[in-house]
């Protein structure tokens, strides 16, 4: 399944997510393979850097800054990590309740 580009460049690629769970969900994705943010290494920092600066950006475009939103990232099947690649959610369009499910 296809999904909208919201954002691209040399190292990401952002996308709506194809099972949204908020208004509004982007995925940011780097382009270089890290299965996970515990594979991460020293050199890899400026690029989850980034990653969060290119989440502020998008959640300009939505129009989230003033109400928030969410950013999160998962690891491994209890941190609900489903997909073997590094990604960052944007979530945001709605309250989010805490403690997450």
């Amino acid at each position: 399944m296809k999904s909208d580009i919201v954002h691209e460049d040399e190292e990401l690629v952002a996308i709506n997510d194809i099972n949204p769970q908020a208004p509004v969900h982007v995925l940011i994705v780097p382009r270089k393979h890290i299965e996970s943010v515990q594979d991460m290494k020293p050199e890899d920092a400026a690029l989850m850097a980034r990653m969060t600066l290119i989440a502020r950006s998008i959640a300009g475009q939505y129009k989230l800054n003033e109400d928030g939103y969410r950013l999160v990232v998962n690891h491994g099947i209890h941190g609900g990590q489903t997909v073997p690649h590094l990604h960052l959610h944007i979530l945001g369009g709605r309250r989010m309740t805490w403690p997450p499910g």
